[in-house]
């Protein structure tokens, strides 16, 4: 399983890539392996404002319907619309064209409280 240190990490297994102040939100390598062959995601709206823990978006996979928690506060000021046509991105490549959303207006003290790869490593006991 994959955990690449220049991410950073939610205990609801959600990463974060900052691009300067924007981040890049999507779901860990173990979070979709435990969800299965993803076969929809229901994107957020452009614009939409998500508290820190709150709802960012639905993903449903063969198995179940899962809430995705926005690991900060911010404005969705992107959307990954490849998902529409392939949610199966996710599980193939949940680090880079499996993205989710890219939230501005994010805080770097919220950053800061995210944890590593090696502190989300030994969160899911690995």
């Amino acid at each position: 399983m994959e955990f690449p240190s220049e991410l950073k990490y939610t205990k609801d297994h959600e990463w974060v890539r900052l691009e300067g102040d924007v981040a890049v939100v999507g779901i860990t390598e173990f979070a979709q392996a435990e969800l299965g062959d993803l076969v929809f995601v229901d994107l957020p709206a452009l614009g939409k404002s998500v508290a820190n823990h709150g709802t960012l978006c639905v993903v449903e996979s063969t198995k179940a319907a899962s809430d995705v928690y926005s690991p900060l506060a911010g404005t969705v000021a992107a959307v990954n619309d490849g998902l529409a046509a392939d949610p199966g991105l996710i599980n193939r490549t949940p680090y880079s064209e499996g993205w989710i959303a890219k939230l501005s207006g994010i805080s770097q003290v919220e950053v800061a409280g995210l944890m590593t790869a090696d502190e989300y490593k030994k969160h899911l006991g690995k």
